[in-house]
């Protein structure tokens, strides 16, 4: 016998998710027509309800709970700021789950969701695949998610371009007279890494120039280990005259790195960043890097998911692609003869 999920009740009754979820809930927002077809799709299906999901959905905690790859990098932690500060707005708690880098423990902590320690979770760029995160949602779970977009009617999504940002990047740099650009990724599993690689690439790509393997180095979003990456680019001996870092905390590794190495920023080598952090402003030579509205995403996200939590389904958009803006500083402008 199938086990059926809400999603298929949905496509029975050829409606959406979020209106199926009403009916459950006894919502007046749906009409008696549409409340007749759900129902009869239940019948036929002999769909019973998550009875920890009706819990959930009945009996609030007031409290959100966040994941984070690592709450010690700074991006991370405005997001949260934004989250927060919403969240107490709203009357809402959160609690802050820091994974550490380690995936085992995403799943950990959404034992706070399935346990009604928590009402929501949201996911900063989530461990979790696509698959795993409609799978909780499609048991009445709420999860909103930044830094990646999921196609599903109850998963509030926001996120930035990161694949257009990597290539305005390497446009930037390029204009400044560079052909060979290294790139230094963040953590292996990272979606905010692979997609401002791909936008890396394709940047290279539409210029014209190679993808050289040789260029890419990983430093695990990380102050130190972007150091030492840029120290493996330089032991390998190949030519590059530009670094496009996969977040600031790297790139201020590179500017650690070129100083031991008697490396002049930006004359022999130019150095781009990701995040706007306060330190590329007050750094020597100022930092380029490029801004995201990451206070604005957390608090967004937060208004989204607790406005579905208490079931006022909002009318207007749930996915949110945010702009972010290169900033052209010392460190890169300069043209290269």
């Amino acid at each position: 016998m199938k086990d059926y999920k809400i999603s298929d009740i949905a496509k029975m009754a050829n409606v959406s998710v979020a209106t199926v979820s009403r009916v459950l809930n006894n919502s007046a927002s749906v009409t008696e027509k549409t409340r007749r077809k759900v129902l009869e799709a239940i019948e036929k299906a002999n769909y019973t309800p998550n009875a920890v999901a009706k819990n959930l959905r009945s009996k609030k905690t007031m409290a959100l709970a966040v994941q984070v790859p690592d709450i010690g990098v700074s991006y991370f932690a405005d997001i949260v700021k934004g989250i927060e500060n919403m969240a107490s707005s709203l009357n809402y708690k959160i609690f802050i789950c820091d994974l550490q880098n380690k995936k085992e423990k995403a799943y950990e902590y959404m034992s706070l969701l399935l346990n009604r320690t928590v009402d929501g979770m949201i996911l900063v760029t989530p461990d979790l695949t696509d698959e795993e995160i409609v799978s909780y949602v499609d048991q009445g779970y709420k999860i909103g998610v930044i830094g990646r977009h999921i196609d599903h009617p109850e998963i509030p999504c926001v996120y930035t371009d990161n694949v257009k940002m990597g290539k305005e990047v390497v446009s930037h740099l390029i204009s400044q007279g560079h052909e060979r650009i290294a790139f230094l990724s963040g953590f292996a599993h990272a979606i905010d890494s692979y997609t401002r690689l791909e936008g890396y690439m394709k940047g290279l790509r539409d210029a014209g120039y190679p993808f050289l393997p040789e260029l890419i180095e990983n430093g695990d979003f990380n102050e130190d280990k972007g150091y030492e990456a840029f120290k493996r680019l330089i032991a390998k001996n190949v030519h590059f005259t530009a670094v496009f870092a996969a977040n600031d905390e790297m790139a201020l590794g590179v500017y650690k790195a070129c100083n031991e190495l008697k490396i002049k920023i930006p004359e022999e080598m130019a150095v781009v960043g990701v995040d706007n952090t306060r330190i590329t402003n007050y750094i020597a030579p100022k930092m380029s890097t490029v801004d995201q509205p990451k206070y604005t995403m957390g608090a967004l996200i937060a208004e989204k998911l607790i406005d579905q939590i208490n079931d006022n389904i909002y009318h207007d958009q749930r996915v949110f692609k945010v702009d972010s803006t290169l900033i052209i500083r010392e460190s890169s402008n300069y043209r290269r003869k």
